[in-house]
């Protein structure tokens, strides 16, 4: 019921004494009705309340070109280097793929003619959360971007680079990468090994509150978990993202596809001798909670002997390559250092991958695998078969890759390998 219908009826009920109380009444609930109406009307901006900024979108893509594109820039190379972790070829060529595939980065007119954000205005801002792992509306004075303009672009640039990067730079080796890979580490020391594999956390900020108990383990904080192979170059071949932080290296390892080609046969067959024995399947190297798989490394916790010790320390040094292959991703994209801020579970995980595609990216165009050559011999590698594995095939591929007394013949093959290669010369 309407407050005039209200204020009528108790017109016409009461005495004529109270007729100017009641038209008093009425005309300061019109007024109030007018004045609502005309804050209504006044409303320009996305949220109610929020006044208009006229930011002069065209004067920060300006800025931004002398500052670091036009032919001779406010800062040089180094600098452009130093805040964007690339060089600016590279970093040309990025905005080039996400401009192309997305058109929400090609810049467009309003109804009134103005030029809205160019694509380096977005691109910037997207990359710089990633890169420095600020809050979105801490670029707005420099980029001219606003906070919510800031997160649509990031989550636009994840997904860009994914689809247009994503296949090169986030894939499993391939036969010609594989044979760069088993060159590089039959120089060190571990012929068939194929890299270090490790679990890294990712603090979780805004883990729903209902999944704090499934998220959190021994950091008592929610956290996200990355499964990732990394090579000498820390270049990460492999990448699994998404477990819940409650579990462990193992539990990861149970659901991580990492070694789903091999079981179903299409993972290519690796042949190396060590010791005098054959091998048919590379190997990783692995920190001591892993299981003893043929397919794993690990080393000699309480070594004993000058062999035992030697191996220990070789395999120890090299298995840091994953843990260097961290600290490198962290360093170059400070927003997988800190606390993460989105609330879904997909956004990170976009983000991650995106952050180890342009941390390939940076590895190739500084000094890639493909850049290396060596003199060796190329080692064996048979080409991964076209069909999948029967049933029974699959579970023997199983018990191959989880065979203890393979792992155990593998450590003591390498302990006696890498003494005979570089153990006298310690000694």
């Amino acid at each position: 019921m309407h407050l005039n219908h209200i204020v009528l009826t108790a017109f016409l009920t009461d005495s004529d004494s109270d007729f100017d109380d009641l038209e008093m009444l009425i005309r300061a609930t019109k007024e109030q009705e007018d004045e609502r109406k005309r804050q209504h009307s006044r409303h320009r901006g996305s949220i109610p309340g929020r006044k208009v900024i006229h930011r002069d979108r065209v004067e920060g893509h300006k800025r931004l070109y002398r500052d670091y594109f036009s032919s001779n820039p406010t800062y040089p190379d180094v600098y452009f280097r130093r805040r964007f972790r690339m060089s600016r070829f590279l970093f040309c060529q990025i905005i080039s793929g996400v401009e192309t595939h997305d058109s929400y980065f090609v810049q467009r007119n309003d109804a009134l003619g103005v030029p809205g954000l160019s694509s380096l205005q977005k691109v910037i801002a997207a990359y710089r959360i990633l890169a420095y792992g600020v809050p979105a509306d801490f670029l707005d004075d420099h980029i001219r971007i606003g906070e919510s303009t800031a997160i649509e672009s990031l989550r636009h640039f994840v997904k860009a680079i994914i689809a247009v990067f994503g296949e090169k730079y986030l894939r499993a080796p391939n036969e010609d990468d594989l044979s760069r890979l088993l060159q590089i580490n039959e120089r060190r020391g571990f012929p068939g090994m194929l890299g270090s594999i490790d679990c890294m956390h990712w603090m979780w900020k805004n883990c729903p509150t209902a999944w704090h108990g499934m998220y959190s383990g021994h950091f008592r904080t929610p956290t996200i978990i990355l499964e990732a192979v990394a090579s000498q170059h820390l270049w990460i071949w492999h990448a699994f993202f998404g477990m819940p932080g409650s579990l462990n290296d193992i539990n990861v390892l149970e659901r991580s596809p990492v070694f789903s080609a091999l079981a179903n046969g299409r993972g290519p067959t690796v042949n190396y001798t060590i010791n005098g024995n054959d091998y048919s399947m590379g190997y990783y190297l692995a920190d001591g909670i892993y299981p003893s798989w043929a397919t794993f490394v690990k080393t000699i916790p309480v070594p004993l002997g000058l062999k035992a010790k030697h191996f220990a320390q070789a395999q120890e040094a090299a298995r840091k390559d994953v843990e260097r292959a961290f600290g490198v991703l962290q360093s170059r994209f400070n927003i997988v250092r800190g606390p993460a801020r989105f609330w879904d579970e997909v956004t990170l995980g976009d983000i991650m991958k995106a952050c180890i595609i342009m941390h390939n990216m940076i590895i190739e165009d500084e000094n890639g695998p493909s850049t290396i050559e060596f003199d060796v011999m190329t080692p064996n590698v048979i080409p991964s078969r076209e069909h999948t594995n029967d049933f029974m095939e699959f579970i023997q591929a199983h018990h191959r890759i989880r065979d203890r007394a393979t792992h155990s013949q593998l450590q003591r093959d390498l302990v006696e390998h890498l003494w005979d290669l570089h153990g006298l010369d310690n000694s």
